[in-house]
């Protein structure tokens, strides 16, 4: 059985804090979840996937084909009174949006809970947006944990929030709050989940045509009023400390902040604001606090969320109070903290004498040699990299060519030697990119997409690429799996983990499905016959695809070949 099903309440595990939401959302009954994996967040599906595959799980879960069609099969069944989840590093957000905003608008009425995983200075990311705005935007309660065991207690109590308030919870992590361990008490697992719900019908609600989503906003905002009312009261907003100076803080700076505290012995001198349910600003606890102090330090990674709203709420409380963090300089918009950033940062505040620790002297030392990320050795990409790029040269386009590239792994095909990756923006952007290009350059235009990414975004793309007669190569590189973040299934693989028995969708038959006729496969491993189809499919004047199948070589030795 999975540990995570087989810890007895009471019983404390080491969980890291995606584990720990799954744990809660097993507690708290959710019967339905969907996601597409990405890091930071992809423990949270991978683990839920292999509960779902467990005999009499008490939950369904699927990897959807990208994060706006989770979202939807979440809100659905949450629809339906089903309590269900979805997760998604901070980009996949953006894919939900158009989802997002308007499932504001109609609400749930099983709980349902979303987590953003957000990856301040972009550990696994082409960027590093604050998806706590996503909160603002959307107008939807968020809670943001600062340990495995809050992320856990934060996730019941999102369910329960979401079913009081008829709408979805925002559960906001960072990468360190999303892959720290730490201890978690567990509770009990409910002996009876509801499965099954009952969608009842009413299009005044479900349909928000322009006279439905009137009155629908106006219920949103009714909405966000009560979510504020239980921000103030939540637990999760907590006050430490009576001192005359104020810090304020959410999420992993938080630990930062108490930790700083209490190294620097002046928890007396400081009262501490710690934000668990930051959103709806809880305006009335913040008023409170602001009175009663000085001036106020504000420790939050990337966006000036909550200081910007404590500089409005000084101006309308008439207060008179400087306010220190990013608008002072004393913390960055870029890239994630470090406690002694942040210990730095209060001695300044406060005026404290910090005594730096120490370094060794390590002068004498040569500097540890760099170590880039790298395809894996026998990876099937580099493979097709290298024939792409003999085929080029042999029909005389290498030195025309420009390569748009995709989310995966080949995107490390900009690193020398393989140096085949001019130009990316998102999931699937290769095509659409691809298509800019064509109608803008006379280059020779090659594009790589994964399996993966392909079903996730590339085929809408493509379908357009072919529609508006874009001329350019397509090279599909199908691996047979999710590789990048930890093997996942997709609609297109052919060797199988045990037990999946979904229908196989080859990409061969969606590509030419969609009208296009010069539709290639190679194999990259069979160099000569690779290049000599590539040279056919490069030296064409029109929509061309090649589809390089081979599999991931660490999936193919996971399952030993087995289909």
């Amino acid at each position: 059985m999975h540990p995570l099903l087989s810890g007895k309440s009471g019983e404390k595990l080491l969980l890291l804090g995606n584990e720990a939401i799954v744990r809660g959302a097993l507690e708290a009954g959710a019967a339905v979840a969907a996601a597409y994996p990405g890091t930071p967040s992809s423990e949270i599906a991978n683990n839920l996937f292999f509960i779902s595959n467990e005999e009499n799980s008490p939950i369904y879960f699927e990897f959807s084909t990208n994060e706006k069609v989770a979202m939807e099969v979440a809100a659905s069944a949450a629809a339906a009174g089903v309590r269900s989840l979805t997760c998604m590093k901070h980009v996949g957000m953006n894919v939900a949006s158009d989802v997002l905003m308007t499932l504001a608008y109609v609400g749930v009425k099983g709980g349902m809970v979303i987590v953003t995983a957000d990856d301040p200075s972009m550990h696994s990311s082409q960027n590093e947006q604050d998806n706590r705005i996503y909160a603002r935007f959307s107008n939807l309660p968020m809670l943001e944990p600062t340990s495995p065991q809050e992320a856990k207690d934060m996730t019941i109590r999102a369910f329960e929030i979401s079913e009081e308030l008829e709408l979805p919870v925002i559960l906001r992590t960072t990468t360190r709050t999303s892959h720290v361990r730490g201890p978690v008490e567990l509770g009990p697992l409910p002996e009876n989940v509801k499965r099954v719900g009952k969608f009842e019908k009413n299009p005044r609600r479900w349909v928000p045509v322009p006279a439905v989503a009137r009155i629908r906003h106006k219920v949103l905002l009714e909405q966000a009023e009560k979510a504020q009312k239980l921000a103030e009261a939540s637990d999760f907003n907590v006050v430490i400390g009576k001192g005359e100076f104020g810090i304020v803080a959410s999420g992993v700076s938080a630990c930062y902040v108490e930790d700083a505290l209490m190294e620097l012995g002046i928890e007396e001198k400081v009262r501490f604001l710690r934000l668990g349910f930051p959103f709806p600003y809880p305006k009335r606890l913040l008023s409170e606090f602001l009175k009663g102090i000085r001036k106020v330090l504000v420790v939050e990674e990337l966006e000036p969320f909550l200081e910007d709203e404590i500089k409005v709420l000084l101006k309308d409380l008439g207060l008179s109070m400087e306010v220190y963090g990013k608008g002072t300089g004393d913390f960055s918009r870029m890239y994630e903290f470090d406690p002694q950033m942040v210990k730095r940062a209060i001695s300044r505040f406060l005026n404290v004498e910090l005594v730096e620790e120490e370094m060794p002297d390590l002068s004498n030392l040569p500097p540890l040699p760099l170590r880039p990320p790298t395809l894996c050795t026998g990876c099937p990409h580099r493979e097709t990299y290298n024939a792409v790029k003999e085929a080029l040269k042999e029909i005389g386009e290498e030195e025309r060519a420009i390569y748009p590239t995709d989310i995966g792994c080949y995107t490390l095909g900009l690193l020398p030697p393989i140096q085949m990756a001019d130009y990316l923006l998102c999931m699937g952007s290769s095509v659409g990119s691809s298509a800019g290009f064509s109608v803008s350059t006379d280059q020779k235009i090659v594009s790589f997409i994964g399996d993966s990414t392909f079903f996730h975004s590339g085929i809408s793309s493509l379908a357009n690429a072919f529609h508006n007669k874009h001329k350019f190569c397509l090279v599909v590189l199908d691996n047979s799996t999710t590789a990048m973040t930890g093997h996942q299934p997709n609609p297109g693989i052919e060797i199988t983990p045990p037990g999946y028995d979904h229908p196989r969708i080859p990409i061969e038959d969606v590509v030419r499905g969609l009208g296009i006729k010069e539709v290639y496969k190679i194999n990259p491993y069979k160099k000569k016959s690779a290049v000599e189809t590539l040279k056919e499919a490069l030296s064409k004047d029109e929509l061309t695809v090649v589809i390089s199948e081979a599999p991931c070589i660490l999936y193919y030795k996971k399952f030993g070949g087995k289909k």
